[in-house]
């Protein structure tokens, strides 16, 4: 039987780390026979100098990140005889927000957004393995946000993210003005500001491929 400790080297191979995982139980949407659910997302330090070497950046096609999650999460579950799943390619879209909640190591932050105990607001998930096999997973531990300021709540420079949600029209006019070319470039003001995130070692050429994708 593999475990947790196996899967997470095997995953580090690959530039991906276990973020969250749980035991599945017949409310949570999973394929039949899915015993536990790990939350794949990338490993930093050097996950977008390992990623942008890889065949689905340089080939100049669409959707690069998601074709090389594809094929790499697809690798690593076909190795482990379980299912990958994927945040995209929906709908139906699964419920990558209340499984990662659900792990007890990411939790819904003051502005709504995911926050993950390594990667803070930076958090992201490439994939899940949907196991056959019941494995022992990390037990739930305190959400960061409870001893934390919060600057969060006050980052945006247009309060387009707060405790009420998103307000995604605001955020999509900000960018396109001279004044969001930093968020455009650096990533959300946002997420650099959780404490959490400032610690993660995510580069701003991966943060701002994401804007990049989000704001077109």
């Amino acid at each position: 039987m593999t475990s947790l400790s196996q899967i997470s080297d095997l995953a580090a191979q690959q530039g991906l780390a276990v973020l969250g995982g749980f035991r599945a139980g017949p409310e949570d949407g999973l394929p039949q026979g899915c015993q536990t659910l790990l939350l794949l997302g990338p490993l930093e330090p050097g996950f977008w100098a390992r990623f942008t070497l890889s065949p689905e950046w340089q080939d100049g096609a669409p959707d690069p990140m998601d074709r090389w999650s594809r094929r790499v999460v697809g690798h690593l579950a076909c190795g482990l005889g379980a299912k990958a799943l994927f945040p995209f390619g929906g709908p139906p879209w699964h419920p990558f927000y209340s499984w990662a909640v659900k792990s007890g190591q990411v939790w819904e932050s003051p502005v709504r957004l995911l926050v993950q105990r390594d990667a803070g607001l930076m958090v992201s998930f490439r994939g899940a393995l949907a196991l056959k096999e019941a494995l022992d997973v990390a037990l739930p531990s305190p959400s960061p946000c409870e001893p934390c300021a919060r600057p969060c709540l006050t980052a945006c420079p247009v309060s387009a993210l707060g405790p009420d949600g998103y307000d995604v029209p605001k955020c999509h006019a900000y960018l396109d003005s001279p004044e969001g070319a930093e968020c455009m470039t650096q990533g959300c003001a946002v997420r650099r500001a959780c404490p959490v995130s400032i610690a993660y070692a995510r580069l701003p050429d991966h943060s701002a491929y994401h804007m990049r994708q989000f704001h077109k």
